[in-house]
């Protein structure tokens, strides 16, 4: 998807390049990347085409949720999503987006584990960062997750790279305004609900306003 909607070189497409990190970190083969942004770049003799697709709704215990989808099959899809929402409430576009903003999402880490976060989000004119957990982060590390723009994603990946923070992972995502606080016991259902979700291989990405 970062090849198609973006350059199909990793030089020039931020989103590409924490695509191919990403994938070299969880031992995917080369063949397969170079595979994969060909394909996507529409350059292979393959009739399979992908799409987004997003719907909205809210799990158990009315926390709002957003389901991205990456499919070549839209009626498939449709009828599985409606399948997985039968525990909650399946809405229609727009029931649940404006309870999100849009907004572009960076996470890095730093061989300096002093560095200032806030100075370095300052500087590349991030609108936000937040420390990564620690399980994130290698051993003297630091680790910031960064939120910009949508238009400043691809700006601010270049000015923290320069300023030595590595990136792995550059995309567009949804950022709730406000997270639903449930007991311990409405929390584990609502997890249920969203892992049954995402564990549906159309499903690229999973938002949720729920807190903890």
């Amino acid at each position: 998807m970062a090849a198609r909607t973006g350059d199909p070189s990793p030089d020039h497409n931020a989103r590409l390049r924490a695509a191919i990190e990403a994938a070299r970190k969880a031992s995917c083969p080369r063949e397969t990347i170079e595979r994969a942004i060909k394909k996507g770049a529409g350059l292979l003799d393959d009739s399979v085409h992908y799409e987004t697709v997003v719907y909205e709704g809210f799990s158990p215990h009315k926390v709002p949720v957003i389901v991205e989808c990456l499919t070549d099959n839209k009626n498939r899809t449709a009828s599985e999503i409606r399948v997985l929402f039968r525990k909650g409430q399946l809405g229609s576009i727009g029931s649940v987006a404006w309870m999100f903003d849009r907004v572009g999402v960076i996470e890095a880490t730093h061989p300096n584990a002093k560095i200032e976060r806030e100075d370095s989000a300052i500087e590349a004119g991030a609108q936000d960062v937040e420390a990564l957990e620690a399980s994130e982060v290698g051993e003297g590390q630091a680790g910031a997750r960064f939120y910009t723009e949508p238009t400043d994603l691809d700006v601010v990946n270049k000015k923290l790279a320069e300023d030595g923070w590595v990136i792995s992972k550059s995309e567009l995502a949804y950022r709730s305004k406000n997270e639903v606080e449930l007991s311990p016991e409405q929390f584990k259902e609502v997890s249920d609900f969203l892992g049954a979700i995402d564990d549906f291989d159309d499903v690229h990405r999973v938002y949720a306003g729920l807190k903890g």
